[in-house]
């Protein structure tokens, strides 16, 4: 695991944390990410309601014990299902359980949940208020600063004063409007324009309020300065994902105060008995290594350790000897390159 043994709260871990994001941050994702960084706060992808009450979807709630501290995100917008779902996120040992009221696909507004709730601030408090009595940890929002023709600058306080009277103290709010008409998911988190100043005026608005940004963020300088604003943590989804040597290897030092920093190399060293279990047990390597092809952006061997993985991996009969060789290939110099350096390879 990571560099060191020291259990941090919750609380702490989510000075910076992992987005959830869809077909992305499964569970072996989220092992690779923890390799890189003790402390950070990682995500499920979202897990909806029905899926875990109605379908009885229980594996999509299943995790490493090395993945700590770990949330699970759910969407839904019916109290009483959203209540059995985080018993049952208790039940399984997570961390926290947080809400989507952030996501615009089209797949969840006609779920009648994610950033569509933003638009009914009361159902999200009726929401958190059950979510909150069923649960044995902390319940959470992650939110937009408002949907469509809304306007940020009164909605998104008085979504912050509703959702916080049911009784949440903690709030991730992706700084950008989403589109629910109009914009497809990806368009969503680059067109409308980020307003990471209405963030840091609603930590001023509400300071007992424990607010973390999201949405753009590309750097542990910017963390750094987000948390220099008073902000309580960022979010970083996308850069993680693709870069994960720049953001992750270096945080435990930089954001957490904590020793123990990794090389790339030694994290891909240490992925490899995670990769022969899951091969024993008749996984796929291509399940693994896809989360891994950005481990050495920018570093050299770069292109040939993706190449490799990329065209080795997604055989039926790939195995340790595909991913050992994509290793070997790699320069023994390949160490990560200062923070926040540039990465042109």
């Amino acid at each position: 695991m990571a560099g060191n043994n020291i259990k941090i709260s919750i609380s702490t871990a989510s000075r910076l944390s992992v987005a959830p994001m869809m077909d992305w941050t499964d569970r072996h994702c989220r092992y690779f990410h923890r390799l890189m960084c003790s402390s950070v706060l990682l995500y499920t992808e979202m897990v909806t309601a029905p899926a875990l009450v109605r379908g009885g979807a229980l594996h999509l709630l299943d995790h490493a014990p090395e993945e700590h501290p770990v949330a699970v995100q759910l969407g839904g917008s019916d109290p009483a299902e959203l209540a059995q779902a985080t018993r049952l996120c208790c039940e399984a040992g997570y961390d926290e359980v947080n809400l989507n009221v952030g996501c615009p696909s089209d797949k969840v507004q006609s779920g009648a949940f994610g950033a569509v709730l933003m638009k009914t601030p009361g159902l999200v408090a009726e929401c958190v208020a059950a979510m909150r009595a069923a649960a044995t940890v902390e319940v959470t929002v992650k939110c937009r600063i408002g949907v469509d023709d809304q306007n940020p600058q009164e909605v998104l306080p008085a979504f912050l004063q509703t959702i916080s009277a049911a009784g949440v103290t903690r709030f991730t709010i992706h700084a950008r409007k989403a589109w629910l008409q109009g914009l497809s998911p990806k368009e969503n988190r680059d067109v409308p324009p980020l307003d990471y100043d209405l963030v840091r005026e609603m930590k001023r608005a509400f300071p007992a309020l424990h607010l973390s940004v999201n949405g753009g963020i590309g750097s542990l300088a910017e963390v750094r300065g987000f948390l220099k604003d008073g902000l309580d943590g960022a979010m970083i989804g996308r850069a993680a994902y693709h870069d994960p040597a720049a953001i992750l290897l270096g945080a435990d030092e930089e954001i957490f105060g904590l020793p123990g920093r990794k090389t790339a190399r030694q994290v891909a060293e240490e992925m490899r008995p995670y990769i022969a279990r899951h091969l024993e047990a008749g996984g796929r390597l291509h399940a693994i290594t896809r989360h891994m092809l950005g481990l050495f952006a920018g570093r050299p061997g770069a292109r040939t350790w993706r190449r490799l993985l990329s065209e080795g991996a997604a055989g039926s009969g790939a195995g340790l000897d595909v991913f050992d060789a994509a290793l070997e290939a790699l320069p023994q110099m390949s160490e990560p390159l200062p923070l926040d350096a540039a990465r042109n390879a």
